[in-house]
Order: C-alpha cells, then structure tokens, then sequence
C-alpha cells in the first residue's frame, strides 16, 4: 500500500535464511510465506530495474503477480494464487485492475512448479460426497465456530508479535524454542505422533480418522495454535496459511464427528475453507484453494456458506495487520 516502500534483495536473502531455518527446523508454519514473499519481491524488482518497461505505477501490479505465482506454485492451485493475491491486501474489497496479471503469473508459477513436482492434488479425496440439507446447516455451524477461532487465532498472533516487536530478539527466539519443545513432548505424550512440529499436513490427515477423542482433538488444536503463535513472537519465517487449514481440519472433525461421521471428510474440507477465509480475510480464496487442492469441485456450495458465516463471526480481525478497509485513490494507474 506505500508508495515508498521497496523490497530490496539483501532482506530478501536474509528472509529467505530465515524461512530455511524455521521451517528446517520444524516450526508450525508454512511455506506459503517465503513463496509470496519472493514472488512479490521478484515482481517488486523487476520493475526497480526495468523502468523502461515498467512504470512505476506498475510496480503494485507487478508485486501482486508475483505474489500470486509463489502461492500457485506451492499449492499447485493457480486458481488460489490468482485470488488470494487479489483479496488479502484488503478486507472487504479486491485489488483492482490486476486480475489479469495475477492470473497470467499464477499460471506460469503453476507449471513451473508441476514440471517438478507433478500434478497431483494436495489433499486427494476419494469416494463420492452426497450432500443433504443436514450438511449444509452443518457447514453454516461450521462456519461459525472457525470464525470465532479464527477470532481468537488472530488475537494469539496479534500479542505473539508484539512481544517480538517489544522484547529483545535473543529472549523471544530461546522462550519460543522452549515452548516448541514443551509443547512437542506434549503432543507426543498425548498421541504418540510428532503433531506438533512440521507445516501440518499429517495432522489434517491425523485429524479425519473418525475415532479421534473429542478432548484430545482440542487440545490438539489449542496446542497448535500456541505453537504457531511462539513461533511468530521468536521471529519464525514461515506463513500463516497451513497454520489455519490445520486449525480449520480439526474443527470441521469436530463438527463432523457429531453431525455426519460418515461424511467426516467432507466437515474437514469445509472447516478449512471456513478457517482460512475468516484468518486472511480471503473467502473466495479459501473456497477456490479446497476445490484445487482436493480435486473436487463439490465442496465449493458447502464451502461458501462455511466461508460466509465466517468471515461474519469474524468481524474486523484479522491475521495480517496490513489489510486496508477498501481500495483507495492509490489503485488508480498514473497517467
């Protein structure tokens, strides 16, 4: 949103360090945040340096490209990376006049990153999903608990970064090191797996074996958050966007577990689009990234009613302080 402020490559080198050894090191976040991050700071100097082609009035255009792209390559989602670049500047609003460079760059990072990597869904779901009127009540259910979590999420993360803002750096690294470890022993303790430590992609798989423990699903879910939240206030640099879907997965078990066990598969996928709307303020996003990154299309109809009521239950919070109310003057092109 500042016109002034640059992206220069020596913090990004220093970021990119730093993501390396947070999430090398197991620290509950994920690696969407270096992707954006470089993506945006690519597209930031691209324009920097080629002032001829560029303007500077397209220097915003091009950092939202860019941050599309990271987020489509490490999801395999450009539909996701598109949006979501186009959403999160804002709170109720969309960045204008840059859907089609957000979606040119997300494709581009897309097949760069499935040239390697492959096509295969994140989370593939098998089985056919029928869905009832019981369901979609549930998915508004849904949608207002993740709301209120994201809530509460959002307002662990606000303190966690103040503390880090407040406190000497060597102090917040050593305490959050502690509390991972404590809190990984705990889970260990509690469940016998590594729960704790990682993005959290086996948890969301962890969290749809129908026999889970509704008390052990919660502290699950609390001990997460908290971890998340030591990582922030140590100066982690990783993103927040797994972090929610974890957090999304074990509320739509806990949901689903209560409404329709046998559709339990279906409660997680709508908790994460619910949880992850309301944290980045992202629903259309949120929806579009379950129906990518599953592989089906059906979740969208539950998703969005979950992603409404939660981002309702969420209010003005959010999980990125940097979020404008609306566009302004400053999105209109210089002459």
């Amino acid at each position: 949103h500042e016109r002034s402020y640059r992206l220069p490559w020596r913090p990004f080198v220093a970021r990119m360090v730093s993501a390396v050894a947070t999430l090398g090191t197991g620290a509950p976040q994920g690696l969407e945040g270096p992707s954006m991050y470089a993506g945006a700071t690519l597209g930031s100097n691209v324009q920097r340096h080629v002032p001829l082609i560029f303007r500077d009035a397209e220097r915003r255009v091009l950092l939202v490209a860019g941050a599309a792209a990271g987020v489509a390559a490490i999801f395999k989602a450009p539909a996701t990376g598109a949006v979501f670049a186009l959403e999160v500047p804002y709170q109720d609003d969309l960045a204008r006049r840059m859907l089609l460079p957000a979606l040119t760059a997300s494709a581009s990072g897309y097949l760069a990153f499935v040239i390697v990597h492959g096509t295969a869904p994140l989370f593939p779901i098998d089985g056919t999903i029928h869905l009832e009127l019981r369901d979609l009540l549930g998915a508004i259910a849904v949608g207002i608990i993740c709301g209120l979590g994201a809530r509460g999420f959002a307002w662990m993360l606000g303190r966690a970064k103040r503390i880090a803002g407040t406190t000497p750096h060597f102090l917040t690294s050593l305490v959050a090191g502690l509390v991972l470890g404590g809190l990984f022993l705990l889970g260990r303790l509690l469940t016998g797996q590594s729960l704790l430590v990682g993005a959290g992609y086996q948890v969301v798989t962890w969290a749809a074996d129908p026999g889970r423990a509704v008390w052990v699903l919660l502290a699950i879910l609390a001990m997460r958050c908290l971890a998340t939240s030591a990582a922030v206030a140590g100066g982690g640099g990783g993103g927040l966007f797994i972090p929610l879907v974890v957090a999304g997965a074990i509320v739509g078990s806990l949901i689903g577990s209560a409404v329709n066990h046998h559709d339990l598969t279906l409660f997680i996928v709508i908790g994460v689009a619910a949880f992850l709307g309301a944290g980045y303020r992202v629903p259309l996003a949120s929806v579009m990234f379950v129906a990518e990154t599953t592989g089906r299309p059906s979740f969208i109809v539950p998703g969005l009613f979950a992603a409404v009521a939660a981002e309702l239950m969420m209010g003005t919070a959010s999980v990125t302080k940097y979020q404008r109310a609306t566009t302004g003057p400053f999105e209109r092109p210089e002459p």
